[in-house]
C-alpha cells in the first residue's frame, strides 16, 4: 500500500478518521498529523516517546490504515525526504538517522537514483533546437555575461571558462570588485544576460534579468522550475531538477544541461574555432602549465 500513496493524501485520512478514534491511537495519529516530518527520521520509539504511547501503538496505528507494519507506514513519508519535498532541516536529520542506523547503503542509492532521475527528466524537458537556439545567441552576441550567485556561482564561472576558449567575449558576473547591477548595465541590444538561478531564487538576479530586458538584450535563463521569474522572463528557458535526498540543491542536472550548450556553441562557433582551442593548449604546454603527458 506504501507505494499507492501519498503523505498527503494519508495525512487528509488521518485527519478525517480522528473523531473516530480514542485513548492511545488518537494520541498516536494526533502526533502524526501535527508533526509528519518527524515520521521520516525518526525511529518508532522516539516517534512513541515523542507521542506518549507505547511503540506497540504506532504499529496499531499502522495497521488500522491498512499497513503491514510501522515501517511500511512509514516508507511514503521517506520517500517524500528522498524526492526533496521536505524542508532542509527535515532531509539533514533524515540523512543522520541513516549514519546512526548504519543505512549508508539506503542512502547512496538514493543519490545514484535522484541523480539519473534529473538528468532524465531534465533532458526530456528541453531538446535540441531550444539549444541550438540558445547556443546561437551567445554564438552571435557581442558580449555574454554568465550571472550565477551562491550555489549557481561555480556553474556560471565554470561555463564562462569553457566557452571563453572558444569565444573571447563570453564572462561571469559579477566582476572582481564591481556588482551584479552594474555588469547588466553594461548590456545592450546585441548582448546577452545567461542567468542562473535555484530556489530560493534571488532577488539580485531576478533584478538583472529585468534590467537587461529593459536595455534589450536578449535573456537565457537556466533554473529548477518552469515558474521561476529567470525562465519565465527569458527569452529561452531551460529547467533543470534539482531533487535530492541531502539538503543542498542537486547541480549535476544543470551541470549536463550546461555541458551539452557548450558542445552546441562549438559546433556552432566560427570555423577557426577548434584551432583556437588547440593553440591555446599548446601555449599552455610550452610554457609548463599543463603536466607534461598529460595530454588527452
Amino acid at each position: 500500500m506504501a507505494d499507492a500513496i501519498t503523505t498527503r493524501g494519508m495525512l487528509r485520512r488521518m485527519a478525517g478518521e480522528l473523531e473516530n478514534l480514542s485513548g492511545e491511537l488518537r494520541k498516536a495519529v494526533t502526533y502524526v498529523i501535527e508533526h509528519p516530518n518527524d515520521v521520516s527520521v525518526s525511529s518508532v520509539r522516539e516517534i512513541a516517546e515523542s507521542a506518549s504511547v507505547h511503540p506497540n501503538t504506532l504499529v496499531r496505528m499502522a495497521r488500522h490504515f491498512g499497513f503491514a507494519g510501522y515501517d511500511d507506514f512509514r516508507e511514503p513519508f521517506r520517500d517524500e525526504v528522498r524526492q526533496g519535498g521536505t524542508a532542509f532541516p527535515d532531509r539533514a536529520r533524515w540523512l543522520q538517522s541513516l549514519a546512526k542506523g548504519g543505512k549508508l547503503q539506503e542512502l547512496y542509492a538514493a543519490m545514484a537514483a535522484s541523480a539519473i532521475e534529473n538528468i532524465e527528466m531534465s533532458y526530456a524537458g528541453s531538446d535540441a533546437l531550444q539549444l541550438k537556439a540558445a547556443a546561437e545567441f551567445i554564438v552571435r552576441a557581442r558580449r555574454t555575461a554568465v550571472l550565477g550567485l551562491g550555489i549557481s556561482s561555480s556553474l556560471a564561472q565554470n561555463f564562462a571558462y569553457l566557452t571563453g576558449m572558444a569565444l573571447p567575449n563570453i564572462s561571469a558576473i559579477p566582476s572582481p570588485g564591481g556588482t551584479t547591477l552594474d555588469d547588466v548595465g553594461r548590456l545592450g541590444p546585441d548582448d546577452v544576460l545567461f542567468a542562473i538561478g535555484f530556489r530560493p531564487y534571488r532577488t539580485e538576479v531576478v533584478a538583472a534579468v529585468q534590467l537587461a530586458l529593459a536595455q534589450g538584450a536578449r535573456v537565457i535563463g537556466i533554473s529548477d522550475s518552469p515558474a521561476a521569474p529567470i525562465v519565465t522572463l527569458a527569452h529561452i528557458g531551460f529547467v533543470a531538477q534539482s531533487r535530492t535526498p541531502q539538503f543542498f540543491t542537486s547541480t549535476v542536472a544543470v551541470n549536463a544541461i550546461l555541458e551539452t550548450m557548450v558542445a552546441f556553441i562549438v559546433a556552432d562557433a566560427p570555423n577557426d574555432v577548434i584551432e583556437q582551442i588547440e593553440s591555446l593548449h599548446n601555449r599552455r604546454f610550452r610554457l609548463g602549465i599543463y603536466v607534461e603527458g598529460s595530454e588527452t
